[in-house]
């Protein structure tokens, strides 16, 4: 249960509010982690300056969702995983792809498992990419620059995880098909 308020454009302090406004008018609903985010004008206005530039670049919305997805999974913030599973299928991610994200494994897709592969290996290893992972990447037909892209992906999408851990926001209803549990840490 959380303890964070789930804020309204109304409630939420003003700095919040315009983020708020564009995330209202871009899904059609203020998601339960920014409604909680944005008690910090600082944490939510440096989430959507990030979500941004990480939207523009030259990753797909299905690439970008496969990163986000296996950035949620590794990080085990269930918020996030229900939330980017409803829209990576809505991105055409094929369901076998999601499921196996959401089980830990890659994608059987080639392009999505090269994503998949370099967001956990940068999260697991804190950023230490070692030359085989890095030719990996580059063998399944991405760039360098590509790699650096997919780091803003995991920087941007940690926002969203580490907030989710700690605020514990509610799961919308049309996300709960989509529920997932971390693994319970081993004893």
């Amino acid at each position: 249960m959380s303890t964070y308020p789930l804020h309204t454009i109304e409630s939420a302090p003003e700095q919040s509010r315009p983020v708020l406004r564009k995330l209202q008018q871009a899904f059609g609903l203020i998601p339960n982690i920014a409604a909680t985010m944005a008690g910090s004008p600082v944490l939510i206005n440096g989430f959507i300056g990030l979500f941004e530039c990480v939207h523009a670049g030259s990753l797909t919305e299905a690439q970008i969702q496969t990163l986000l997805l296996t950035n949620a999974v590794t990080n085990a913030s269930e918020w996030p995983v229900a939330f980017h599973t409803a829209l990576a299928l809505k991105e055409g991610v094929q369901r076998a792809d999601v499921d196996a994200i959401r089980r830990g494994a890659l994608p059987d897709d080639a392009g999505l498992a090269a994503l998949s592969a370099l967001a956990r290996t940068l999260i697991e290893k804190r950023g230490r990419v070692a030359e085989l992972d890095r030719k990996r990447f580059l063998e399944a037909g991405f760039s360098s620059e590509q790699i650096l892209e997919v780091i803003a992906v995991v920087a941007a999408s940690t926002i969203t995880n580490y907030a989710s851990n700690v605020t514990h926001p509610p799961l919308e209803a049309q996300f709960e098909e989509a529920v997932w549990h971390a693994p319970a840490p081993a004893a």
